[in-house]
């Protein structure tokens, strides 16, 4: 399995104009939040109303988050858990409520997405590796943290690698 710093790199080399990451900052939490909508139904068990599909992929997910990396694993972690318990009442609204808004909010965030990859000049990292979709998230988390000061190591090793953002 890749480790942190690989799993970044790879993507990093996909996103280094700004512009493009700034865009990912915007479309891949509304992509994220979408598919908690669009995955907050069924309940899988009439007794616990939150265990949803979204639920059960979230925490596979932030098990495979914290494969990588135990700090990064937390911080997603913490964001899917939030997203879960904030869309778990869309998913008692009316279905072409609770669907016209999980399926926007996908259909934007992907545009502001592939604006950003106008911009960079090259095609979404996960044309080539279907990882890429997990490791979104991660990308976003990390550049939120070296924008703190956080992570400089992580930072240096990713930009070493892959450029740095131009």
């Amino acid at each position: 399995m890749k480790t942190l710093t690989d799993q970044l790199t790879q993507y990093a080399t996909y996103h280094r104009d700004r512009r493009n990451i700034f865009t990912h900052f915007i479309g891949i939490p509304m992509i994220v939040v979408s598919i908690c909508i669009l995955l907050s139904r069924p309940a899988l068990s009439a007794d616990l109303p939150w265990l949803t599909p979204g639920a059960v992929i979230s925490a596979l997910v932030t098990l495979y988050y914290f494969r990588l990396d135990l700090r990064y694993g937390m911080v997603l972690g913490a964001f899917l858990g939030a997203c879960m318990a904030g869309v778990q009442s869309l998913a008692a609204w009316p279905t072409g409520a609770w669907l016209g808004l999980g399926a926007g909010l996908f259909l934007v965030g992907w545009v502001i997405q592939f604006i950003g990859h106008y911009f960079e000049g090259r095609k979404p990292a996960f044309v080539d590796d279907i990882i890429g979709l997990l490791i979104g998230p991660l990308f976003i988390a990390a550049e939120a943290g070296f924008l703190l000061g956080l992570r400089k190591e992580v930072e240096a090793e990713v930009n070493a690698r892959a450029g740095a953002p131009r």
